[in-house]
This record gives structure tokens, C-alpha cells and sequence, in this order.
């Protein structure tokens, strides 16, 4: 009775501790795929955020613009890296190059549209006082990348006086041009937030302008960091945007009325 009582026993544990040493070795191969998996899924999602960040860094500009000032035009020229004529550029708000010209202290203000009738080369005459100012080349070149910076250029003999005035922050933000009071309503002005500029005109609606109900140019104090907005909407003067980093900006929008074109200008501190 003993010797089959103590078989029982040693059966028992012999079974009770093999399925243990088994639950243990398939907790651990379950564990051993699921780090495996999850180090797998990481990285892969790395990749991912790597091809991202690729494409919005693409890196060096494949076109560079050039600006002279000639016989009373403007003239601009676009070539690749190499040197040769760019002229394959895709359609932007019905024209294939937008040229903004603002002074040195940004009181200034023209929107341009340069025509070509050679390759790579866009030229449109101007009505520039003479002192110092920043171009801003805007296209988009078919399968190339672009970036647009400033190009300084000078009309006339140089001009310090007034050059270095800082912009005044606007503590009302309505303007009125053209008989036409239009009112900037931003629903934010922090850095790093996505904002909604909205614009109050009075109860007027725009024409449409170059395919949409408005324009916005937005440039820092500096103005070196160009931000061209659009409506978010068709038929609302909304627009959406983000400053990166905090200071002083100012923004023109841009509204047509009974066939003209009027610019507000706007200065705003981004905290």
C-alpha cells in the first residue's frame, strides 16, 4: 500500500513538474515573438517617419531663380543645377510663376506675374520707387524640388534712409482699401498652433482671384520665411496656416472688388 502510495506521488510530481517546465518554455517562446513582432512593428514605423521626414526635407532646391532689373522690367531667369533653362512648371492659381516683390522694410508690397515667350525666362515691367527690395519666385517646377527664399535686388541708386524702420505690431486689425473695410479675425496668434485666419468683409463677397475668393501673403520682420496661403473653403475668406517660430509678421491678404484687385496689410506678433 506504501510503495503504491509513494508511486502516486512521484507520478504526480513527474507530471505536475513537466507541465510546468512546458508552460514555462511557451511563455517564454510567446514572449520571445512578441518583443520580435513589436521590435519588428517600431521598426517599421521608424522607416516610415524616416520617408516622411525625407519628403518634407527634400533637401537642395534642383531650381534656382535669378532677378535683374532691366529697361524698366523685371527679369527673371530659372535654371536647374546644371545650368540649363527651366521652363516645365505646372499651373498655380491659373498662372505658371507668382512673383512677390516687397521693400526692404515690407512697406511695400506688389503681386506679379512675369510672362515668358523664352525658356526659363519670365519678365514683367515694373512701377518701383527706387530703394532695396526681396523678390519671392513662386512655382512649382514639374518633378523637381523648390523652395522659395528671397532674392535681394535694388532699383535705382541705393537708399538707406527708412531702410531699417522695425514694423509696428497692428493694435486694430481692420483696414480699409478701395472704399472696402476688411477686418482680420485670427483664431490664434501662438507659435506652433494651427490657426485659422479668418476676415470679416463686411457682408461683401470677393471675385474670384486667380481661382480663388482671396490670396495671402504672410512674411516674418525679416522677411526671409515666405508663407503663401489659400482659402480653406470656396466661398469663405478662411484661411488656414502655422508660425513656426515666434515674432513679428506681417500679412497682406488680397481681395477683388468690382475688377480690382485691393491689398490689406496686416502686423501681428506671434508669442
Amino acid at each position: 500500500m506504501k510503495k503504491w502510495a509513494i508511486s502516486a506521488l512521484v507520478y504526480l510530481f513527474v507530471i505536475v513538474g513537466g507541465y510546468y517546465v512546458y508552460a514555462s518554455f511557451s511563455e517564454t517562446e510567446s514572449h520571445n515573438e512578441t518583443n520580435t513582432a513589436h521590435d519588428q512593428e517600431v521598426e517599421g514605423n521608424h522607416g516610415q517617419e524616416h520617408e516622411e521626414n525625407a519628403d518634407n526635407h527634400s533637401g537642395e532646391s534642383e531650381v534656382t531663380p535669378s532677378l535683374e532689373v532691366e529697361n524698366g522690367e523685371l527679369i527673371i531667369t530659372l535654371k536647374d543645377l546644371d545650368g540649363n533653362p527651366v521652363s516645365d512648371l505646372e499651373v498655380n492659381h491659373e498662372k505658371l510663376l507668382h512673383l512677390i516683390v516687397v521693400s526692404n522694410n515690407l512697406k511695400e508690397y506688389q503681386h506679379l506675374h512675369p510672362q515668358t515667350n523664352e525658356p526659363g525666362v519670365f519678365k514683367v515691367p515694373h512701377s518701383l520707387p527706387a530703394g532695396e527690395y526681396k523678390a519671392f519666385v513662386d512655382i512649382k517646377p514639374t518633378g523637381k524640388t523648390y523652395e522659395v527664399t528671397p532674392i535681394p535686388f535694388m532699383v535705382g541708386e541705393h537708399h538707406n534712409e527708412h531702410e531699417g524702420d522695425s514694423l509696428t505690431v497692428d493694435t486694430e486689425l481692420t483696414k480699409e482699401a478701395g472704399g472696402h473695410t476688411v477686418k482680420l479675425l485670427p483664431s490664434s496668434l501662438k507659435v506652433n498652433e494651427d490657426i485659422q485666419l479668418t476676415f470679416d468683409l463686411g457682408g461683401e463677397i470677393p471675385e474670384q482671384y486667380l481661382g480663388a475668393l482671396g490670396h495671402v501673403v504672410i512674411l516674418d520682420e525679416k522677411g526671409e520665411n515666405y508663407i503663401h496661403v489659400h482659402p480653406l473653403d470656396g466661398n469663405k475668406p478662411v484661411f488656414a496656416t502655422k508660425f513656426k517660430e515666434p515674432g513679428v509678421y506681417k500679412i497682406w491678404a488680397e481681395f477683388k472688388f468690382n475688377g480690382q484687385v485691393f491689398v490689406y496689410p496686416y502686423v501681428v506678433e506671434i508669442k
